[in-house]
């Protein structure tokens, strides 16, 4: 474990907090745009105040707002569900089987990369919460393990997520327009016309090679946790049951009657679910999944299974604090997207991957390159909006098919989230380890993962 201690103080030693790592990334972009990008014939002065321009137009885009929003939904939403009633009865249900530290790894990671599959909010609260309650458990039952191996479990559906249903960049391809409203003013009108309109589901997230590929995942990372489970030597585990958010007593006030009603927030959640049935069946359908249809459905459900608008509140106030790097982080990012967009260095960089690469190594070039810059940007949102022009136009030049290099931006950007510890906080929170005590089990998943990527983009 020599290495994994070694990245663990180098990461601890050099790299700042992501809003840091934003704020230098903004810093660099400047720079290089005032460097490389400006016209012989104009002034350094003005030339400085159209990039400052550039910059403050980008920040404040109103469709990369709207995607911002909506990230930050599928995030909190996600969490919320994970904190009512029935998905902790699940969660419950689920320790019985774990009865050693093999088992219990094995369980936790297989279940977990399954639910991230769907929803990485979810995913990751719901794998935080079932390691934690694997633990409590153990000390009920006087069972030993290895609760950092179990926490790392817990974490790895953050390696499959972009390529699930909740994926950002699949997620917003799969809206009319998207792609062609990113590279309206970096492509030539011969690029522009090659631009589908959408680039739906059936290509990317459930197209047959994407589910190969996280079917042999999933057995992959699952076995690894097993049989690492069977060498680790037990670890002392120390810390209080926690609460569910329902279990909390309920002050009923005359004046408290409606928010604590099981009648009304059962009829308002039928409604927005009967609502979604009307509104996005034919997306469904034609596998069409939207932010928006995620959002609806996830909020409808969580009023549902929380049973009562004060349950449902009392869930958010919990699950809120899980954006707060998002939403101040994410305009930076639409800022450095907007330089890089409107000074043309887009078009540049996708010029230089098109002189090194050819059809068959642009997906891995692509796939490492998302996989660096995941560490200095641990979003996948703000990734895709930095990333994804430069993707787009090179697969676009280069005859690569979109789905598949976006999917291998997507692969990129998830496998590194085992190395970048930005959204383990929320688990670290939860199950009270230290990013030092997992590290050494999500740097494996990583290296095995990245095997398994690597090989499905050349063979599949």
């Amino acid at each position: 474990m020599k290495v994994t201690k070694l990245i663990e103080n180098l990461f601890k030693k050099y790299i700042p907090s992501p809003f840091t790592i934003a704020i230098l990334l903004t810093l660099f972009s400047l720079g290089l745009a005032f460097l490389v990008t400006k016209p012989q014939n104009e002034a350094v002065g003005n030339y400085i105040f159209t990039v400052f321009g550039y910059w403050e137009a980008g920040i404040w885009n109103n469709d990369l707002l709207v995607f911002a929003y909506q990230m930050m939904l599928i995030l909190v939403l996600g969490h919320v569900l994970v904190l009512s009633k029935p998905m902790s009865n699940l969660i419950l249900k689920l320790t019985k089987y774990c009865t050693n530290t093999a088992n219990s790894a094995m369980l936790v990671s297989s279940v977990t990369m399954l639910v991230a599959f769907f929803n990485w909010g979810l995913g990751l609260i719901f794998g935080a919460l079932l390691a934690r309650k694997v633990a409590e458990d153990a000390i009920k039952r006087g069972i030993q393990l290895n609760y950092p191996i179990i926490g790392a479990a817990g974490y790895v559906g953050l390696m499959v997520w972009h390529g699930g249903i909740s994926g950002s960049a699949p997620i917003k391809i799969n809206e009319k327009g998207h792609i062609k409203s990113i590279m309206e003013s970096i492509s030539s009108e011969e690029v522009l016309a090659k631009i589908p309109e959408v680039i739906s589901y059936n290509e990317t997230v459930l197209s047959w090679w994407n589910l190969i590929i996280f079917l042999v995942v999933l057995i992959a990372i699952s076995t690894t946790f097993y049989l690492l489970g069977k060498r680790a030597k037990p670890t002392k585990i120390e810390f209080e049951s926690t609460q569910n958010i329902d279990d909390k007593e309920e002050i009923q006030t005359e004046a408290e009657k409606l928010d604590s009603s099981k009648f009304l927030a059962m009829l308002f959640g039928v409604l927005i679910l009967v609502t979604f049935i009307y509104k996005y069946h034919t997306n469904i359908l034609e596998l069409r999944i939207t932010p928006n249809l995620i959002n609806f459905f996830m909020f409808g459900l969580a009023i549902l299974l929380h049973g009562s608008f004060k349950k449902f509140t009392n869930a958010i106030g919990v699950a809120i604090s899980d954006v707060s790097g998002i939403l101040i982080q994410f305009p930076l990012y639409f800022g450095i997207m907007g330089i890089m967009k409107s000074t043309g260095m887009v078009a540049m960089i996708s010029s230089f991957f098109v002189s090194i690469a050819t059809t068959t190594t642009l997906p891995i070039f692509t796939f490492f390159s998302a996989g660096l810059v995941n560490i200095f940007v641990p979003s996948g949102g703000g990734q895709w909006v930095v990333q994804g022009p430069i993707v787009v136009e090179s697969a676009l030049q280069l005859g690569v098919p979109l789905p598949k290099a976006i999917m291998a931006l997507a692969y990129g950007d998830q496998i590194t989230n085992m190395l970048q510890p930005f959204w383990a906080l929320p688990l670290l929170g939860i199950t009270k380890l230290k990013a030092k005590e997992i590290l050494p089990y999500t740097l494996i998943a990583m290296v095995v993962g990245t095997i398994v990527y690597v090989a499905g983009l050349i063979i599949l």
